[in-house]
């Protein structure tokens, strides 16, 4: 499944603007070839937008949601995309799965939320795993700081996620995020990871780009440079099934031993180990 990544920031403030640049690049995406096309976190309408968050958060099945399924049905392709979510009195920070066809396929509440910004704005999601078929590809969504936290990933690995797509808002000085994190989670959870980031100022925030689609081998299939781009990428389940029969990283778990991680940091046991007392 050819897969295109829009880095981009779009126009902040402005859904109207940025479902005409969504348009564009689906019109691109789907004459290379593409079968899904991801946009960043908060694509819809800007990350750094203040109160516009509450202002401009639709329902899931909203005026916009609308729109865009009639852009991925006029061009032939999947989209997924990131938004602020209502749910009446509440806001999350989501992100959408809508087929070619123009059905609303999986829709995802960011769970881990990134400093003062995003806790002043949004309610945190409580599901962990939100999953849809596309082609015969198992698709998982996480959103930006999710994919930082190894045990999400791993969930989505023994859910038999194939291809975990991550809109994001990767800002200056976490570059290596993109760079090292994201081929390291391909290889160690045996899927394709696609991050999408924004990128530019905006508000307080420097984005980086550098949006990359990284395979089960934790090489990057492609990845974005530092400005606007539309980049795209094969996901080959094949390669992925033989990769996962070469790689005996979840074969060999040992679940049994985990259990500690589940544990408040701050209220671990102190163990001796060789005489000295370690947490």
């Amino acid at each position: 499944m050819r897969t295109a990544l829009l880095q981009s920031s779009g126009r902040p403030g402005s859904t109207v603007e940025n479902l005409k640049v969504l348009d564009e690049a689906a019109g691109r995406a789907a004459a290379a070839g593409a079968g899904l096309l991801l946009t960043p976190e908060m694509f819809l309408t800007g990350y750094a937008i203040g109160d516009d968050i509450a202002r401009l958060a639709e329902p899931a099945d909203g005026d916009c949601a609308d729109a865009i399924a009639e852009i991925a049905t006029s061009h032939g392709l999947a989209i997924a995309y990131g938004y602020p979510e209502r749910a009446g009195e509440t806001v999350f920070n989501s992100a959408q799965l809508i087929s070619a066809d123009g059905t609303r396929l999986a829709n995802y509440r960011k769970t881990h939320l990134f400093g003062c910004f995003e806790r002043d704005h949004f309610t945190p999601g409580e599901r962990q795993v939100v999953q849809a078929e596309i082609d015969g590809v198992r698709v998982g969504i996480l959103i930006c700081y999710d994919v930082e936290f190894p045990e999400n990933v791993r969930a989505h690995a023994l859910a038999g996620t194939d291809l975990l797509v991550v809109p994001t808002a990767q800002m200056h000085p976490f570059q290596f995020v993109a760079e090292s994190m994201i081929p390291v989670r391909a290889f160690e959870n045996q899927m394709y990871v696609a991050y999408v980031n924004r990128v530019g100022p905006e508000g307080k925030f420097e984005f980086v780009g550098l949006s990359t689609l990284a395979g089960p081998d934790g090489i990057a299939r492609t990845r974005a440079g530092r400005g606007e781009d539309l980049v795209l990428a094969d996901v080959d389940p094949a390669f992925l099934a033989a990769s996962r029969e070469n790689n005996p990283y979840l074969r060999d778990r040992r679940p049994g031993l985990y259990g500690s991680l589940v544990r408040h940091p701050l209220n671990r046991p102190f163990v001796s180990v060789q005489g000295v007392r370690t947490p």
